[in-house]
């Protein structure tokens, strides 16, 4: 069976699927189909949600049903989407210093390269917001290089700070509170990512990019002493 899939979710929701592994061209349907619809948004659409590979098509099952909405979001796709707005380019600096990146040393021994190429790598990925999800602000970010991709522990840890810099697979992600994670911690960021705006809640929107910068541990604890990173 071809994409788009549509799949019923429940009474009050389509699940529209453009793929089934995470790629650039992949999320930028996602993307298109999500600005098509808020353009000029079917009856009773109360949300869309995208995520890497689809998007989550919330209704009112009073005023809609799941063929409806498919057949609005067939005609959306035959149009030509808004044009997308050129993608924010934010910066997340990273310290790699040892406390602070306690899984550095397992994953270059893991992919067979040094610490210091490990962080060579990770610096050197293009990363780039597909969704977010699992907690306010955890923005899922493609783009980890393929010499550093592992896949998730076989069980989580607890007590993962905020601000921790987490791999698994081509995904990273920058920590916005703190609790259990399967992922691979390599650093740590004071970089705030929840902001303290009702009108703009996180730093990150979907399709920004993301630029990783090395800090040393002065600067790290110097940005932390002035609120950096999220509480």
């Amino acid at each position: 069976m071809g994409f788009p899939r549509y799949v019923p979710v429940a009474d009050h929701a389509l699940l529209i699927e453009f793929g089934a592994e995470i790629d650039d061209a992949v999320t930028d349907r996602v993307h298109a189909l999500d600005r098509a619809l808020a353009a000029d948004p079917p009856p009773g659409l109360r949300e869309a949600v995208p995520a890497f590979v689809s998007l989550l098509v919330d209704f009112d099952p009073l005023e809609t049903d799941h063929a409806a909405v498919a057949r609005a979001v067939e005609a959306a796709l035959a149009r030509p989407a808004p044009a997308a707005q050129a993608p924010a380019t934010h910066v997340v600096e990273v310290c790699y210093d040892g406390d602070l990146a306690p899984d550095l040393p397992e994953v270059a021994a893991r992919t067979g390269l040094a610490p210091e190429a490990v962080i060579a790598a990770h610096l050197g990925g293009r990363y780039r917001v597909g969704m977010f999800g699992f907690a306010p602000g955890y923005a899922y970010l493609s783009g980890t290089p393929e010499a550093i991709r592992l896949p998730r522990k076989a069980a989580p840890v607890r007590g993962v700070p905020t601000g921790s810099v987490i791999i698994a697979g081509a995904q990273c992600i920058v920590t916005t509170l703190t609790m259990p994670a399967g992922w691979w911690r390599i650093g740590r960021s004071p970089t705030r990512i929840l902001l303290d705006d009702p009108a703009r809640p996180f730093l990150f929107d979907a399709g920004d990019l993301i630029e990783m910068r090395r800090i040393d541990r002065a600067t790290y604890d110097r940005r932390m002493a002035e609120g950096g990173a999220d509480g």
